[in-house]
């Protein structure tokens, strides 16, 4: 039973690695890295507006949209905000970035519906030629409020991320996070 269960999943698994080469939406899925160093191309305010419109197609519980998108293409605002959040060194070398903000009046889930349309601007971003990275505003408090009164974010509303945006600097690799052994097919 235990081999037919593995030669299932190998199968599945050579499956999903050939349609990834023909489907173009998977492949951008399995091309998507976390991009920390870029050019000095600037990226344009269309390209900007399509980032967050893909945001906005993600799915939202009872499509309550609980979001909202600041987009920052100020040098000065970043490099601010790159020596004081941690891990957001790399807006000092962005050309723009994205905040994904939340209002939790909105919906309780407000963070859920954000990492979706958040996920959705890294990979519209990957497909476009752009590199992206999120980088944690929730649930850490101090980066929210710093996060929150450099771009005056007003109460209720919550960032939850902020991605920094530009032309990937060198070749950039994805980590394969594929891992057999955290799938379970009709039973543990």
């Amino acid at each position: 039973m235990k081999r037919k269960f593995f030669i299932t999943l190998a199968i599945i698994t050579s499956s999903i690695f050939i349609a990834s080469a023909q489907n173009p939406t998977l492949e951008t899925i399995f091309s998507r890295k976390s991009v920390r160093t870029y050019t000095d191309q600037p990226v344009s305010v269309e390209d900007l507006m399509m980032l967050v419109k893909a945001g906005m197609a993600a799915p939202t519980g009872m499509n309550r949209q609980p979001w909202e998108f600041f987009i920052i293409q100020d040098k000065a605002l970043m490099a601010s905000l790159a020596d004081k959040i941690p891990y957001a060194r790399m807006l000092k070398e962005a050309q723009a970035a994205i905040v994904v903000i939340g209002n939790p009046e909105k919906s309780i889930y407000w963070y859920l519906d954000c990492s979706a349309a958040a996920q959705n601007i890294l990979l519209a971003a990957e497909s476009i030629g752009l590199g992206a990275v999120w980088t944690a505003g929730y649930p850490f408090e101090d980066r929210m409020d710093i996060i929150s009164k450099a771009v005056g974010i007003p109460k209720p509303f919550l960032p939850l991320c902020l991605i920094p945006i530009g032309y990937p600097k060198g070749e950039q690799i994805p980590k394969n996070k594929w891992d057999e052994s955290k799938v379970h097919i009709n039973k543990w």
